[in-house]
């Protein structure tokens, strides 16, 4: 069975190596006789843009994959068996991993499960889905039904964003809290017309 803290530990500094951000590895399949390779997960982004472009995956596979088989070909097996390695971009509906992250989207939706529930007055809770509202480097309080919940990170067994199809489907980015007025767009320059 692959340890991904241990893959993680391997592939963040890869990651950081060419300028990106770690968001998630993860392992996909059962690899074992008849039912087909494994697949290793590795999701990163451009800290500039928020995503990676083909040049940029293809580029962090390279140092990825050299890396496992070098500490492979020294007698560690990250990866049993067979796998195939993917490298992707966040979608839209973006895991959330590190304090940093959870930091960057508050005040956006998003969905989080606990490893063990939170003990709460009404009984037992695993899964939230609401309003990020405050992050720290250990906790993160997320909004549901106008009830805060404040989650230690470490508990997290996943969490995501719930993206805002309305407003992708109207051309915008679908996460973070609705701007208070019209952002300027990129490359834009503002109207000289009124100035006197």
């Amino acid at each position: 069975m692959a340890d991904i803290a241990r893959l993680t530990q391997v592939i963040e500094p890869e990651a950081k190596a060419l300028g990106f951000e770690l968001v998630r590895v993860k392992l996909f399949g059962s690899g074992s006789e008849g039912e087909g390779e494994r697949t290793l997960q590795v999701m990163a982004e451009d800290p500039a843009t928020g995503q990676l472009v083909v040049e940029q995956c293809m580029a962090l596979s390279r140092r990825v994959s050299d890396k496992i088989d070098a500490i492979e070909e020294a007698g560690e097996e990250l990866v049993e068996g067979a796998y195939n390695l993917e490298v992707s971009s966040p979608g839209i509906d973006r895991p959330l991993r590190t304090p940093g992250h959870f930091r960057h989207f508050v005040g956006s939706e998003a969905k989080i499960s606990l490893a063990l529930p939170l003990q709460t007055p009404t009984g037992e809770r695993r899964n939230f889905k609401g309003m990020l509202r405050a992050a720290t480097d250990t906790h993160v309080t997320i909004e549901c039904d106008g009830q805060p919940f404040e989650l230690v990170i470490d508990d997290i067994d996943h969490a995501k964003l719930v993206p805002d199809w309305d407003a992708v489907m109207k051309g915008k980015s679908g996460v973070g809290a609705p701007p208070a007025n019209k952002p300027i767009k990129p490359g834009h320059r503002p109207s000289q017309k009124h100035k006197h």
